[in-house]
C-alpha cells in the first residue's frame, strides 16, 4: 500500500493522463501533412516521472533535458504556452525562440532543458551551489537519460556535487535507448545508480513505470537531500515508447520488446491500481481522461490561433538589461 496521500495520487494520475495527450497531439501534429516544425522529441512511456516531480517545493529548482515535456507539464507549465512554444508562436512559452530543445519556464523555477546531452547535470550543480551559498532550503532536480550518464559532464557533475554537499537530486531516466543504441551498446557496470557509491552519495534504482515507487524514493532522497546530507540519485528503469523523434521510424527495435513495454504502461498501471484502492472511481476516471483532452484540445487551439513571432522581435530577451541596447559591430556583448 503506498503512502502516498488520495489526493497526491489522483493529482500525479491527471498529470500522467495530460502530458500522455498532449504527446499523443504533438505526436500526430508532427507527423500530419503539414508538420510541426523542428524536431519533436516526446516522452510517451515515461510518464511515471511525473511523480518525481511532484515531491519538489516552490522554490525547488528543475533542470530538464530534450525530452522535457512531462517535467515541464508536471511542474505546471501551462499546455497552451508549451503548445505553441512548439508551433515557434510569439505566444509560446519562449515567444517561440526555443521550440522544444531548449525550453525555460523561470516562473516555476524550470531553469533549462537543453538538446546538449549532458548538459543539465553541471547547470544542476550550480543552480544548487547557488542555493546552498545562499543558506536556502531549497534543492534542485536534474534529469538525465541513459545516454548522458556516459558523459563526462554528468560524472564531474556528480563528483563535483558530492565534494561539496550540494543540494541536488540526480534523476537518470534510464529508457534503454540512446538514439539508436541500445542500452548495452553504451553503458558498463550495471545500473547507473550503482554508481553513485563512488561518489560518495546514496543511490537508489526503482521501476520507473511505477508512480508509487517513483514518488515515495524521490520524497525520500530530498529528504536527505534537503537535510545537508549531500547529493543523492535515483534512477529509473522505463522505456522509450516512440522512436529518439517523430521522424525516426524505430526499425532497430524488436517489436515484440515494444510490446512487451507497452503491456507495462505506466498509466495503464496506475489506473488500474488507484481503481483497486479505491482511489478513483470509473468515472473519476472517465472525466480525469475527458479533462486531459479538453486541456490539450484548448492548448492546441490556444497555439494555433497565436500570432507568429514579428522579425523585429528577434533580438528581444538577448541583451541584459545592464546593456539595453545590442553592441555596435566590433564592441563585446553582456548575454
Amino acid at each position: 500500500m503506498a503512502t502516498i496521500d488520495a489526493d497526491e495520487r489522483r493529482e500525479i494520475l491527471r498529470l500522467m493522463l495530460l502530458v500522455r495527450a498532449f504527446e499523443d497531439a504533438v505526436s500526430e501534429m508532427a507527423r500530419g501533412d503539414e508538420p510541426l516544425p523542428g524536431m519533436q522529441i516526446l516522452s510517451t512511456g515515461q510518464e511515471a516521472a511525473v511523480a518525481a516531480v511532484r515531491v519538489l517545493r516552490e522554490d525547488d529548482v528543475l533542470v530538464s533535458n530534450h525530452r522535457s515535456h512531462t517535467h515541464l507539464l508536471a511542474r505546471q507549465v501551462d499546455p497552451g504556452a508549451l503548445m505553441a512554444e512548439l508551433m515557434g508562436k510569439a505566444d509560446g512559452l519562449n515567444r517561440g525562440k526555443s521550440g522544444t530543445l531548449h525550453l525555460v519556464a523561470p516562473q516555476v523555477n524550470v531553469l533549462m532543458t537543453s538538446t546538449v546531452v549532458g548538459a543539465g547535470a553541471p547547470m544542476a550543480v550550480g543552480a544548487a551551489f547557488a542555493q546552498q551559498y545562499r543558506g536556502e532550503a531549497a534543492l534542485t532536480m536534474v534529469f538525465f537519460g541513459d545516454g548522458a550518464a556516459a558523459e563526462g559532464s554528468v560524472h564531474e557533475a556528480m563528483n563535483l556535487a558530492s565534494v561539496w554537499k550540494l543540494p541536488v537530486l540526480f534523476v537518470c531516466e534510464n529508457n534503454h535507448w540512446a538514439g539508436a543504441q541500445r542500452l548495452e551498446a553504451h553503458r558498463a557496470g550495471g545500473s547507473m545508480a550503482a554508481r553513485a557509491a563512488g561518489y560518495g552519495m546514496p543511490g537508489e534504482v526503482v521501476d520507473g513505470n511505477d508512480a508509487d515507487a517513483v514518488h515515495e524514493a524521490a520524497a525520500r532522497l530530498s529528504a536527505g537531500v534537503r537535510g545537508g546530507a549531500g547529493p543523492a540519485l535515483l534512477e529509473l528503469v522505463t522505456y522509450r515508447m516512440h522512436g529518439h523523434s517523430e521522424t525516426d521510424p524505430q526499425r532497430y527495435v524488436d517489436p515484440a520488446e515494444l510490446d512487451a513495454w507497452r503491456a507495462r504502461d505506466p498509466i495503464r498501471l496506475y489506473r488500474e491500481r488507484l481503481l483497486a484502492d479505491g482511489v478513483v472511481t470509473a468515472e473519476g476516471l472517465a472525466a480525469l481522461r475527458e479533462r486531459a483532452r479538453e486541456a490539450v484540445a484548448s492548448a492546441v487551439a490556444f497555439a494555433e490561433a497565436s500570432p507568429d513571432p514579428a522579425p523585429e522581435g528577434a533580438l528581444d530577451d538577448v541583451w541584459s538589461a545592464r546593456i539595453g541596447v545590442p553592441p555596435a559591430p566590433g564592441e563585446a556583448a553582456h548575454a
